[in-house]
Parts: C-alpha cells; sequence; structure tokens
C-alpha cells in the first residue's frame, strides 16, 4: 500500500511540475509584459532552431496554457504511473521529435504550445497498449481513447490559427516512440499454474448406473470427512457428485 501511494505520487508529481514551469513562464510575461512569442518555433530558420526546445514552454494566453494543462496533467501522469521505467525517455523523445519534424515540414509561421507533447502523450499511450498485448494496458488505451478520441481531429488543417502541424507530428512521435519502446517497461503478468498432474485435485464420483447426459451437482465436503487437500502444495481439492437424469416415462 505504502508503495502504491508513494508511486501514484510521483507519477502525478512529475507532471505537475512541468506545469508550474508553463505557469511561472505565462506569469513571468504576464507581470514584465515581455512577449516571447518570439522564441517559439519558425521553420527551416537559424534563429527558429532554438523553438524546438522553447516553443512548447510559450503559449499565447492562459487559456490556451489552461487548455494544454489539464490534459497533460492527466495523460502525463498516467504515463508516469504505467510505464515509470521509460517515462523519462517518452518524454524527451517525443518533445524533441516533434520540433524536429515541425521544424522541417510545418508551414512558415510562429509554432508555439505544448500541445504537440498532448497528441504524443496520447497516441504513445494509445498504440503502447496495442503493441504490447497487455489486458492492463490495452484497458488504459482504451481510457485515453475514450477521454481524448475526439481530439483528433486537431490533426486537420481545419482551423485557422491552430498549429495542426504540431498535433500531427506529435501523434506521429507517440506512435514511433510506442513502437520503439514496445519491448521495454511494464511487462504483462503471467501466472504460474504448475505442471497440469499437480492441478489434477478434482475428485469425481458416479452415482447410479445411468451415466448418460449427466447433471452437475456440486456439494459442499462434510466438515466430518476431514481435509484431503495436501497444505504443502495448496491444492485447491473440490468435491462433487454427478447424477443422471430421470429417464422421461413414455406415453
Amino acid at each position: 500500500m505504502r508503495n502504491t501511494t508513494s508511486k501514484l505520487f510521483f507519477s502525478i508529481l512529475y507532471p505537475s511540475l512541468f506545469i508550474a514551469i508553463l505557469w511561472s513562464i505565462r506569469l513571468f510575461e504576464q507581470v514584465s509584459h515581455v512577449e516571447l512569442g518570439w522564441y517559439g518555433l519558425y521553420p527551416r530558420t537559424t534563429h527558429g532552431l532554438m523553438g524546438i526546445l522553447t516553443s512548447p514552454l510559450i503559449h499565447g494566453d492562459a487559456g490556451h496554457l489552461f487548455s494544454n494543462s489539464v490534459p497533460l496533467l492527466i495523460l502525463g501522469s498516467v504515463m508516469f504511473y504505467f510505464y515509470r521505467p521509460i517515462a523519462f525517455q517518452v518524454f524527451f523523445w517525443v518533445y524533441i521529435m516533434t520540433g524536429i519534424w515541425v521544424w522541417v515540414a510545418a508551414r512558415d509561421a510562429y509554432h508555439i504550445g505544448a500541445s504537440g507533447l498532448v497528441y504524443g502523450f496520447l497516441t504513445f499511450l494509445f498504440f503502447s497498449g496495442a503493441f504490447r498485448k497487455d489486458t492492463r494496458l490495452l484497458a488504459i488505451s482504451l481510457f485515453v481513447a475514450f477521454l481524448y478520441g475526439g481530439t483528433m481531429y486537431g490533426i486537420l488543417p481545419l482551423t485557422k490559427g491552430i498549429s495542426w502541424e504540431s498535433h500531427l507530428m506529435g501523434s506521429l512521435a507517440g506512435l514511433v516512440t510506442a513502437y520503439h519502446f514496445r519491448k521495454e517497461g511494464p511487462v504483462a503478468r503471467k501466472y504460474d499454474l504448475g505442471d497440469d498432474e499437480e492441478n489434477e485435485a478434482i475428485d469425481v464420483s458416479y452415482d447410479g448406473e445411468d451415466s448418460e447426459n449427466p447433471i452437475i451437482n456440486l456439494e459442499e465436503p462434510d466438515d466430518n470427512k476431514g481435509t484431503t487437500s495436501d497444505s504443502s502444495q495448496n491444492n485447491i481439492v473440490v468435491h462433487y457428485t454427478i447424477v443422471p437424469k430421470e429417464k422421461k416415462e413414455e406415453k
């Protein structure tokens, strides 16, 4: 219980610290009246290269930042909780790949905001569960798709003033990262049931001469008969009786 609480705490802590940095930068802009949009990512220019690192940290206004903060907290916490061994690597590669690809392929404009990270975490969580074929992680994939599946329309150039290129490149970065780390991180749980001979602990008895189409009648063991299971092997013994069906009388 203590380990689970600690794991949950740090899973929320790391995304929260990143979001705190984003809000601190926004607060600095408001107080100092300094416009940091010039530190955004401008594709295929030398000064725009710095935006690969700085553009996710800058937002147009408080509403823009808030719309990214909520999914960053939720998706980031899920990622750090279930994929903690590789979470920092995933964060780094989604961050860098999204920025580089936007610099190479996006239209000529200043691209700012952390929405590329949001889309990267979203596709990573979705495809990682599918690649690993783990029922627990597949459930997380479905949960993420249920919450944010509708946001995938953001990868299309449907709205003016929205960097759909960041959304698209972030989604691709999440997909590539999910495939690359598909054999690292959490491992699917396997249960060892032992040898077949050790597990055959069912005592079957037949009553009556006619055993065709039997009916299974589960009976609780009688306390007076004692225990028939071997405690050293931890086998569970199930006692039941198979009773034949009564034949219908012919008219």
